[in-house]
């Protein structure tokens, strides 16, 4: 009798520890959820996504329908292994749902697919699960690169950092994983790839080194970045200049259309500013300088400022251009990687959220100016021929890119 009570209050503990984990479970999901949602409001709420380039991701997913039907004469698919995954996706949901709600679910994979990939390369990093950034991300994910339109690069960038979470600590089926991530990335665009290898190398060559010793392969990868830019100057056409010291922080990226974005530019490097700050008292100078965290973003930010911002490649028709631009989103994550170990004060975290709460206001006034800029134009052009447009949202608007 005794062993059947032990027995049945052991089966009793099990079963509730279970039901636990269940609940656990299940709030966990629906608090990810809810975060998804959230981030994922500024792509529904406008009647057009505007993303720059978006518009000929679009036309490329519309225009091999036409080739299969037989609609066009003389034209024909070629098929290519780089820059196309977003291309791929979007031109799938194309012919299931049809252009409008193609784009918007793409879209919406592809930002999710940044800021979990992100949050993960925070959490790998400082060994926690910062929250308190998330508005740092969420400003990054409907940054100067979405609005852009490199949603190739944007998507190559997300796997990027899930490979990179998982590759940190490094284990058989860990390294499987990610190396499967990095040949879906480099399907999408090679440069983030290249850039996410040089710095796992530089994590796998200073681990087990005292700060000093960081410090000397650091300044060994600034010095290899030299030569590579002499490098490129000598073997290509390439051009460098010298604003690209001023995205070596990754702040750019949330200065999409006009001046009022200094605002939000100024207030966020004002909490970064306070953070590091907090870092540095809790850590002490010395072990912040000396950390990995901090190398990574010297080195990204000594990438961004060194490298030719364009490359013009012998036997390719298309430069590689806005390089600096693209990666400095890349220095802004390193940068919440960083910033992930600090416990930030109550006016931190709020600040954090006044700041993404002005970006966004910012942002749907400015969309809502383009809509209704796109439908003054549908409206005069209504009359004309349907051909003038050949795609939905085929319209292109130079005043999306910032002057740098």
């Amino acid at each position: 009798m005794g062993n059947e009570r032990i027995s049945n209050n052991w089966g009793r503990i099990f079963r509730g520890a279970a039901h636990g984990q269940s609940v656990g479970y299940l709030r966990d999901v629906l608090f990810y959820l809810g975060i998804s949602l959230l981030l994922l409001a500024p792509c529904f709420w406008q009647p057009r996504l505007e993303g720059g380039d978006l518009s000929s991701h679009i036309y490329h997913s519309w225009m091999p329908g036409l080739i299969e039907n037989g609609r066009t004469m003389g034209v024909m698919v070629v098929h290519q292994w780089g820059n196309v995954l977003f291309d791929l996706i979007l031109a799938n949901l194309f012919r299931l749902f049809g252009a409008e709600a193609a784009q918007r679910l793409s879209i919406s994979m592809v930002v999710l697919t940044f800021v979990w990939g992100a949050f993960a390369f925070i959490s790998v990093v400082s060994r926690s699960r910062p929250w308190h950034l998330m508005p740092c991300l969420a400003m990054l994910a409907y940054g100067w690169v979405f609005h852009m339109g490199f949603f190739n690069f944007y998507l190559s960038l997300g796997l990027c950092f899930w490979a990179m979470a998982l590759a940190w600590d490094w284990t058989a089926k860990r390294m499987a994983a990610a190396i499967i991530l990095f040949l879906l990335a480099l399907s999408a665009h090679a440069l983030p790839v290249i850039w996410t290898l040089g710095l796992l190398t530089y994590v796998w060559a200073a681990r087990g080194r005292g700060a000093f010793g960081r410090t000397l392969v650091t300044v060994g990868y600034v010095a290899a970045l030299l030569v590579v830019h002499a490098v490129l100057t000598q073997l290509t056409e390439s051009h460098w200049s010298p604003a690209q010291f001023t995205m070596a922080s990754g702040l750019d990226q949330v200065w999409i259309f006009d001046s009022k974005y200094y605002i939000v530019l100024m207030g966020l490097l004002a909490v970064w500013a306070m953070m590091f700050l907090g870092l540095v008292k809790g850590s002490g100078a010395r072990e912040v300088v000396g950390g990995i965290p901090f190398q990574l973003c010297v080195l990204s930010a000594a990438a961004v400022s060194i490298l030719p911002g364009t490359v013009l490649i012998p036997g390719f028709y298309h430069a590689l251009s806005f390089l600096a631009e693209r990666m400095s989103l890349g220095v802004a994550v390193c940068v919440c990687a960083m910033l992930g170990a600090v416990r930030p004060r109550v006016t931190e975290k709020w600040a954090l959220v006044a700041v993404a709460i002005l970006f966004f206001g910012f942002l749907y006034r400015d969309e809502r100016v383009l809509n209704g800029f796109a439908d003054r134009m549908e409206n005069l052009t209504a009359s004309t021929t349907p051909s003038l447009c050949a795609a939905p949202g085929c319209m292109e608007h130079d005043h999306q890119v910032p002057n740098y």
